[in-house]
């Protein structure tokens, strides 16, 4: 067993250079264990709606399914030049649910494909919702996805800079 740990240990080594990616901690094997089975939101820190969505999403995870990091942090660019978007593109009109990171079966979801997931993950009534959303056609639920994004800061305002997660919050923060 000692044997697959180090082994393990030795490729998460070789590994985190090339992703770009730090726990505090330091622990490669915690920033495995934290992503199994999890979704990853990359989301705008600095959107009044964002981060309120985000709050409401952290009440309702009683499964602790979720991840968030702001696009705004060293984590989020990383982890957004990884899968080909730049934080501006991220803060004009999308949001990033990232499936199964550091997997073979790693998944990106965008706008309203990542409303969908990250409804399904939540308790009653939420995946009925997004089950009923997802049968809503694409083209009109990125319609509805980009007008809300196009008029969320004029509606819930812009943040100066992206608050910090309070003491219960910061286990759902990388």
């Amino acid at each position: 067993m000692t044997q697959y740990y180090w082994l393990i240990k030795s490729i998460c080594r070789i590994q985190r250079p090339m992703q770009g990616l730090t726990h505090p901690t330091g622990s490669c094997m915690k920033d495995q264990v934290q992503y199994v089975g999890r979704l990853l939101v990359i989301f705008d820190g600095r959107c009044g709606l964002c981060n309120r969505v985000v709050r409401w999403l952290i009440a309702r995870d009683r499964r602790d399914r979720l991840r968030f990091v702001p696009a705004e942090s060293e984590k989020g660019a990383a982890l957004l030049v990884r899968h080909g978007l730049s934080a501006t593109e991220l803060s004009q009109n999308t949001i990033l649910v990232i499936q199964d990171q550091d997997s073979a079966a790693e998944k990106r979801l965008l706008r309203s494909d990542a409303v969908v997931a990250l409804l399904k993950e939540l308790p009653a009534p939420w995946p009925a919702v997004g089950a009923l959303l997802a049968w809503v056609p694409r083209p009109v639920r990125e319609l509805g996805y980009r007008l809300v994004a196009r008029w969320r800061y004029s509606l819930w305002g812009r943040l100066e800079s992206c608050p910090i997660p309070t003491g219960e919050e910061r286990k759902w923060f990388l």
